[in-house]
């Protein structure tokens, strides 16, 4: 198991894209990769399971596409505006 804390901050789109790619790699090889981290791009990019915490305590556990519909969560931190964006990506495919 890996940690990585906001390995991804100050990093440029090139840099991030190539980070994300690295860490896909690592996990791809069985490697079980916790990653704290307040980008979404990066989170719903890379992970198969979300835990968000606030205050402390867990807020929600799961699928990223259950979390991202978590009302919990959408009030918390990402907002109705991120939520439905979000959304209509997914229904896009």
């Amino acid at each position: 198991m890996r940690f990585l804390d906001e390995v991804n901050a100050g990093l440029n789109t090139s840099e991030l894209n190539s980070a994300l790619d690295l860490v896909r790699n690592i996990a791809a090889q069985g490697v079980t990769i916790v990653i704290i981290e307040h980008l979404l791009k990066v989170i719903l990019s890379v992970v198969s399971r979300i835990v968000v915490l606030h205050h402390g305590a867990k807020l929600s556990d799961g699928l990223p596409s259950d979390v991202m519909n978590d009302p919990a969560v959408v009030k918390a931190y990402i907002g109705n505006k991120f939520a439905q964006r979000y959304q209509r990506e997914i229904n896009a495919g």
